[in-house]
């Protein structure tokens, strides 16, 4: 969406439009919000709307507090949940400081830089996004209970799968803001739920995922219940996955399914890639246990590892699902990789920064794609897997290998990166000290992811 400023301030006008709130994105993934009136959105277009920046962790302390939200246009979406007449609209912003400049610790700024990068090598990132999560009960006070929705499986449908009607709500509801959702259904899991949207450009599509959660949020609560995407919020079912689908386009057309730029890699291999998307996928392999971190950012994130299709070791192949990336099968246009080892704690800004610049490190590179892994990797023999690296097994390893990153330390910056790893190290010590690690987990990330 190409909206500008004046766009949106006639749309304003003509459309009833009578709250407007400006969202943005914490360091941690919790998406924030001020919200104005219509007759201030001129002067938030022209010089920014103040917040208290100590307020939110990790960004600022009190020395200087001060800095600007600045809307961005093309981010403009209707609330359809919101009552009408009297329109309630929301707005991405930008985060500047006082001078005008970017707030260098801004992760949709951070993405951008990344993007921008991609652009001057001649590609665009595209990415789709699969996220998972539960519906839970609550309470006659409204809070979440640990009583799932249903005990419905894998595609189940009614009345096994009590969640149909509610994901039909989030569909629409994303239809209505300009989101494409591709397919909804039933997971694994009781209780479980899955949707997944049409690819975008990596901006558009961080944007997305940050809305998808707010609306699906927004949709459980209004139908009474209460939507998790927790990593893993219960111990014994599957975890929330967030599998992220990625391909590259050049002068308009996708590098991993243009015929003309194939170039055969291994002859026992169903499908080929070109040298370039070869190198991406070799980059994001490389570099994906030292950005963890990012990808999976809490202690419970890592009881999802290694079960119920979330991988444990660093390897690809084609359409297996017990690996860290798999090539669904597709053709053409649509061959894309799929990296299945985040979960939706993320903040998407940060994560797909990370893993576009790991992906495009591959091709400055220009890396080898190694041999596809083609085992059940949840059933293989160690033998078979000893010679494979694993991902990190615990926030704490995870910390180490961020903090020792050049990659990491590139895209986000010394100060960020030792001020998130001081926050992070904090919360794993604090876990590991728990007495009842569940009960931990319930009281730190339950109600909040």
């Amino acid at each position: 969406m190409n909206t500008t400023a004046s766009e949106v301030l006639q749309f304003v006008k003509e459309s009833d439009v009578k709250f407007i709130r400006l969202g943005f994105c914490d360091l941690f993934g919790f998406q924030r919000n001020i919200s104005i009136m219509p007759s201030e959105l001129q002067d938030a277009f022209e010089h920014g709307i103040s917040f208290d920046a100590s307020a939110i962790k990790g960004f600022r302390d009190y020395r200087k507090s001060d800095l600007l939200l600045f809307p961005d246009p093309a981010t403009l979406r209707i609330l359809p949940w919101r009552p009408e007449p009297g329109r309630v609209i929301r707005l991405y912003c930008d985060i500047r400081n006082p001078d005008g400049s970017p707030f260098e610790r801004d992760s949709r700024w951070l993405l951008k830089r990344v993007v921008d990068r991609c652009a001057k090598m001649g590609f665009v990132c595209l990415i789709g996004a699969e996220c998972e999560f539960y519906l839970f009960k609550t309470d006659e006070n409204g809070e979440p209970t640990e009583q799932t929705l249903d005990h419905g499986e894998y595609l189940d449908i009614y009345p096994l799968d009590k969640g149909e009607n509610i994901r039909r709500e989030i569909c629409l509801c994303l239809e209505e803001m300009g989101i494409k959702p591709e397919t909804s259904h039933h997971e694994q899991g009781p209780g479980q739920n899955e949707v997944d949207f049409k690819y975008s450009d990596a901006l558009s599509s961080a944007d997305d995922f940050l809305t998808f959660k707010s609306v699906v949020k927004a949709i459980a609560a209004r139908n009474g219940l209460f939507a998790s995407f927790m990593p893993k919020p219960l111990p014994n079912a599957p975890g929330n996955g967030l599998h992220i689908n990625i391909s590259l386009a050049k002068n308009g057309l996708n590098i991993f399914g243009s015929p003309s730029q194939y170039a055969a890699y291994s002859a026992v291999q169903t499908a080929d890639h070109s040298t370039v998307a070869s190198s991406f996928i070799a980059g994001i392999l490389a570099k994906t246990p030292e950005i963890t971190l990012f990808l999976n950012p809490l202690c419970n994130s890592y009881e999802r590892f290694g079960s119920y299709s979330a991988p444990r070791y660093v390897s690809w192949s084609h359409q297996n699902r017990s690996q860290l990336v798999r090539i669904p099968a597709a053709s053409g246009e649509r061959i894309r990789m799929e990296l299945r080892s985040p979960d939706p704690a993320v903040n998407p800004y940060l994560a797909f920064a990370l893993i576009l610049a790991a992906g495009l490190a591959g091709i400055e590179q220009n890396l080898p794609l190694p041999p596809a892994v083609d085992l059940d990797l949840y059933k293989a023999d160690p033998s078979m897997t000893r010679t494979l690296v694993l991902l990190p097994s615990s926030l704490e390893e995870a910390v180490e290998l961020a903090q020792s990153s050049e990659l990491v330390r590139e895209i986000i910056g010394e100060e960020l990166l030792s001020d998130y790893i001081a926050i992070k190290k904090q919360e794993a010590a604090a876990c590991a000290a728990a007495e009842d690690k569940l009960a931990f987990y319930r009281q730190q990330y339950f109600r909040r992811i």
